[in-house]
């Protein structure tokens, strides 16, 4: 069953969150950050990108770099642009794209559930990212951003939601460049805290649905805590981490597209002819084309579009990963015909979240930097939980969650 508890958040005075608040670190790099951050020494950015703080071209895992974080910590929290609530409260933060809201608890889920697969994941990680969230965890001694949970949708948490929301927001601000809106309250009755915490343990399992780098982190820098603790009781404040836990219902995923560089010293023709083998492909024409079902992808290849649906018997609907348009793809297409057989290292393919649209699939094939583009139909809700609860692990670069939960609104420390 989930463990999750209140918290004393640590989070903007009203007037400074949209200048603290700041896109995730992991969805732009230094120097998208350091010009966004520009002018505005309130920009989270200072905290979770800190070499935008030292000369172009630093080493974003230096040392010095770390050790910046936290300066830049304490200092926020001295001008009192970061603020630690007095009680321990739960929280509603909700975010809203294209007229649609979303709503989300946050709350502190418990490093054990991490470990005992009650928190649940379908992406393997990497040592060297996990490693890099670690040390910035260590050094600033708190979770900063907020990692994305989905929960089994369940009414009375739905109701009183509802109900909280029906209070004028403490933040309602939309954010620059994307348009979206970003509301958020306070949970602050002790019986609501009371019942919130009763109703998540009976809830079996959360997902991980974005942010399995930072869980990992958070979780393994919990349990490195408790063990140099001598003194560890079980209730400290390190042994949970924060997260912002959404009922399934209410998430969508968003298709997440391939780029490629070459095909392989094949010709258009000998491409389309080894494609046939296993798809039916229909030439659309120059007007762009979407897949509008699973197993039914989208190519585009000097100039024109193309649909491609998978025929029958080359997938397995029983396979709870092979079924996936990802490993159709990846293993009939990327590898059988282009020879990309790891998508998480091969420097022919590059990967782009739905988010920006299929007009940016075309704009980087027309421009001659990549070759072709392969859209995919969205990966839904329920295949994901389907794999999480058979203990699978999706392929790399399966889903892309959008809106991204804006940094900056709150923070968990760790003592």
């Amino acid at each position: 069953m989930a463990v999750v508890k209140p918290f004393k958040g640590i989070r903007p005075p009203v007037e400074f969150v949209s200048k603290v608040a700041s896109r995730p670190y992991d969805v732009l790099n230094s120097e998208e950050a350091r010009l966004e951050a520009e002018g505005n020494p309130m920009s989270l950015y200072h905290i979770i990108k800190p070499e935008i703080d030292f000369e172009q071209g630093v080493d974003e895992h230096e040392a010095r770099v770390y050790s910046k974080a936290f300066e830049n910590f304490s200092v926020f929290k001295n001008n009192g642009w970061l603020k630690q609530d007095e009680s321990e409260n739960y929280y509603v933060y909700a975010q809203t794209m294209q007229g649609k809201t979303q709503y989300g608890l946050v709350v502190c889920a418990h490093v054990d559930d991490y470990f005992n697969e009650n928190i649940k994941k379908h992406e393997l990680t990497r040592r060297d990212k996990e490693e890099d969230r670690m040390r910035h965890v260590r050094v600033t001694n708190a979770n900063v951003e907020p990692v994305f949970f989905a929960y089994p949708t369940m009414s009375e948490l739905d109701a009183i939601v509802a109900e909280v929301i029906k209070r004028e927001p403490v933040y309602d601000f939309v954010s620059d460049g994307d348009g979206f809106g970003h509301h958020f309250w306070v949970i602050d009755s002790a019986q609501t805290i009371s019942r919130i915490t009763e109703l998540f343990a009976t809830i079996p399992s959360l997902y991980i649905a974005d942010g399995h780098h930072r869980s990992a982190a958070a979780a393994l820098v919990g349990d490195e805590k408790r063990r140099l603790n001598p003194n560890h009781r079980g209730d400290e404040e390190y042994n949970y981490f924060m997260a912002v836990c959404f009922p399934d219902n209410q998430l969508n995923i968003i298709d997440y597209n391939r780029l490629i560089k070459d095909l392989n010293n094949l010709t258009d023709d000998a491409f389309l002819e080894k494609l046939n083998v296993n798809f039916v492909v229909e030439k659309i024409g120059s007007t762009v084309y979407k897949p509008n079902k699973l197993h039914n992808f989208a190519l585009y290849l000097s100039h024109n579009w193309y649909s491609l649906t998978a025929k029958e018997g080359i997938y397995n609907d029983n396979d709870p990963i092979g079924v996936l348009d990802v490993t159709i793809s990846s293993n009939l297409i990327l590898d059988e015909i282009l020879g990309i057989k790891d998508l998480r290292s091969d420097k022919r393919i590059d990967f782009v979240g739905g988010i920006r649209g299929l007009d940016e699939l075309r704009k980087r094939v027309d421009s001659g930097e990549m070759r072709m583009a392969l859209a995919l139909f969205p990966v839904s809700m329920e295949q994901l939980i389907a794999i999480a609860d058979s203990g699978n692990i999706m392929p790399p670069k399966t889903t892309w969650f959008e809106p991204k939960l804006r940094s900056g609104l709150i923070i968990h420390e760790l003592d």
